[in-house]
C-alpha cells in the first residue's frame, strides 16, 4: 500500500469538494465504507476507510476540499481517484500523483482506473 493524492490547484478556483457530495460515489463500489467527519488536524478532514480486494484502504479529503490523500494500493487509489473526478466540474483539471510526486497524470472527465493505472505503468 502507498499514499496517492487526486487534487486541484486551489488558487485557479473557489469551488471546493464537499464530504457529502463525494460519499454516495465512493459507498457505491464499497457499500461498508466507514466515514469518520472528525478533523485530526490542519490538513487532515474527513476520512472514509473500507476493504476492497487489495485489502484495506483509506481516503481522506484535506480540510480545504481540494485535495483527496489516498492510502490504498494503486488499483484502489486509481479507482478512487476516478470517483473524485467524478464530482470535480469538469473545467477544473485534476491531478493523480504519487505523494513523493514522483508522476502526475491529469485525470480527464471519464478517465477509467484502468486507462489511470495504464498511464502510471508506462511512465519511466
Amino acid at each position: 500500500m502507498a499514499t496517492y493524492l487526486a487534487l486541484f490547484d486551489d488558487s485557479s478556483t473557489t469551488w471546493r469538494i464537499e464530504p457529502a457530495a463525494l460519499t454516495p460515489g465512493l459507498q457505491d463500489i464499497w457499500d461498508d465504507a466507514i466515514t469518520d467527519p472528525t478533523i485530526r488536524n490542519g490538513a487532515r478532514g474527513f476520512a472514509w476507510s473500507f476493504q476492497t480486494s487489495s485489502g484495506s484502504a483509506e481516503a481522506y479529503l484535506h480540510t480545504d476540499g481540494t485535495c483527496l490523500y489516498i492510502d490504498a494500493a494503486l488499483a484502489d487509489a486509481a479507482e478512487i481517484a476516478c470517483v473524485f473526478r467524478q464530482y470535480v466540474p469538469g473545467s477544473i483539471e485534476v491531478i493523480f500523483c504519487d505523494q513523493g510526486y514522483d508522476f502526475d497524470l491529469v485525470i480527464t472527465p471519464g478517465t477509467t482506473p484502468a486507462e489511470l493505472i495504464g498511464k502510471a505503468d508506462g511512465l519511466p
